[in-house]
């Protein structure tokens, strides 16, 4: 389309048109040979008075419109609206009445008749054609033709394709309906209104420039870079998760609005899922006793592992090393989801988590110094520090793990007290795992390399770390 001059007046509307029918003309011209008989008739279709005469016969095939029938389903006939969005209540939900004076008309009917609407969107200093006859500009008005009258009659013919075509609202079969209750009584008809829903076209055609310039605008693939590179940006990154794209019309989405066709029938639909629940990234043990009755056996590498050993250990194995080898990897699996529970609690929740009686009053005291070590280094808690220094609660959590894991095994399998002590020792010398965790953390809070020697501790199994 051709630029649309800058000067104002009745000449820039008078420019704006010529210009507009020049390249339509040119377009036809092209496709014929300079000596085709039909030139001459084109030509003078062309001529302005001519043409916009034939314009103003076909803009009865044609309707603007701001929310339209047609998307809703293509065969439905019924009412469409023009109603232009600063004359539609304010309100505090997003709708049309968002748009203000910044938005599209959209134009539906019969495809041969587009010309007319894009003749009527023609701008001269940012003001549509279609809006200043609206307005009854004059000088819109008098550019249409020389004769007042006749600019007159050409005038409302334009103007009218805002209006519906039918003579009151109408709906179709083909059409969404719904009965909204707007009195009381539900049982009383009287109390419903029959509503017609329509498509805001308007609305959708600014969402679908704003999505497309967030997705593809160069500003945001620099955004979009920087942030797949882990660089510092100072732009803002848009993205619409969970977006879909509704395509209306087919092979020929011009059949359903010219907005519709210039967008190539894609028409953006923003999700409106429900939330998702997700798991927190850490489970708590809230009003339990220990964590390997709720926390630790609801892991579930753990529940396989102890089906699998109790399972091996039923079937009776014989005494010797491949026995032992396999007993000790199933071992090994459960123990180093011991460790990886600790340390999921250790660093994902903050330092002090178990102060919180209301949720943990009940939590064993050792476990309380083994997963929440961080809550030594409050200020108000030098009783805890102490405790958790003296380390002679490693030997409680091993023991505690050893009576979990025989409570497991127990039924067929004649576990007792020799079985709880191997437990207990697997765990409190495991190098790689339970035994490096406490070293990492002593070297966290600068604690002392040193392990003190306390009856029924650490040091009384022979585990210090002189003697690891």
């Amino acid at each position: 389309m051709s630029k649309a001059p800058e000067t104002g007046g009745e000449a820039g509307y008078r420019a704006a048109i010529g210009a507009f029918l020049q390249e339509r003309l040119q377009a036809k011209l092209d496709k014929l040979k300079p000596d085709d008989p039909q030139r001459e008739e084109v030509i003078a279709s062309f001529v302005s008075e001519v043409w916009l005469a034939n314009a103003a016969k076909r803009v009865e095939q044609i309707q603007a419109v701001t929310h339209s029938l047609k998307p809703i389903h293509p065969d439905a006939r019924g009412t469409n609206l023009y109603v232009e969005p600063p004359a539609l209540p304010s309100l505090a939900e997003l709708g049309s009445h968002a748009l203000g004076q910044q938005f599209v008309g959209d134009v539906v009917g019969n495809a041969a008749a587009l010309d007319v609407y894009k003749l009527l969107k023609l701008e001269v200093n940012g003001r549509t054609l279609l809006a200043a006859l609206l307005a009854q500009d004059a000088d819109a008005q008098a550019a249409l033709h020389t004769d007042p009258a006749q600019a007159q009659a050409l005038r409302d013919a334009f103007v009218s394709l805002t209006q519906p075509r039918a003579e009151g609202p109408s709906s179709h079969t083909l059409a969404k309906q719904l009965y909204w209750l707007t009195g009381s009584d539900a049982c009383t008809d009287a109390d419903y209104v029959l509503l017609a829903p329509l498509y805001a076209t308007s609305l959708a055609h600014a969402v679908h420039a704003q999505v497309q310039e967030d997705r593809f605008g160069d500003a945001n693939k620099a955004a979009r870079q920087a942030w797949r590179e882990r660089k510092a940006h100072d732009g803002v990154f848009h993205d619409y998760p969970g977006l879909a794209v509704q395509n209306m019309g087919g092979t020929k989405p011009q059949n359903i609005s010219q907005l519709n066709s210039e967008r190539r029938g894609m028409n953006y639909l923003l999700s409106s899922l429900p939330p998702r629940w997700e798991a927190s990234a850490v489970r708590m043990p809230v009003h339990a006793e220990s964590v390997f009755d709720r926390l630790f056996i609801a892991r579930p590498d753990v529940r396989r592992t102890l089906r699998a050993l109790r399972q091996f250990l039923e079937s009776e194995p014989e005494a010797n090393l491949a026995t032992r080898q396999r007993r000790e990897a199933l071992l090994d699996t459960l123990l180093d989801e011991l460790v990886a529970l600790a340390a999921e609690l250790q660093q994902l929740l903050p330092p002090g988590w178990t102060c919180d009686d209301e949720r943990f009053a009940k939590l064993d005291y050792e476990q309380k110094l083994w997963l929440d070590p961080l809550r030594a280094e409050r200020p108000e808690e030098a009783q805890f520090a102490r405790d958790w220094l003296w380390m002679d609660w490693p030997s409680a959590i091993g023991k505690s793990f050893a009576t979990w894991l025989n409570d497991q095994l127990r039924g067929k399998l004649p576990v007792g007290d020799a079985e709880a002590r191997e437990w207990k020792k697997e765990l409190l010398t495991d190098g790689d795992g339970f035994k490096q965790q406490l070293r990492e953390l002593r070297d966290k809070l600068d604690a002392p390399r040193d392990i003190p020697v306390a009856k029924g501790g650490w040091g009384a199994a022979g585990l210090s770390e002189q003697n690891p």
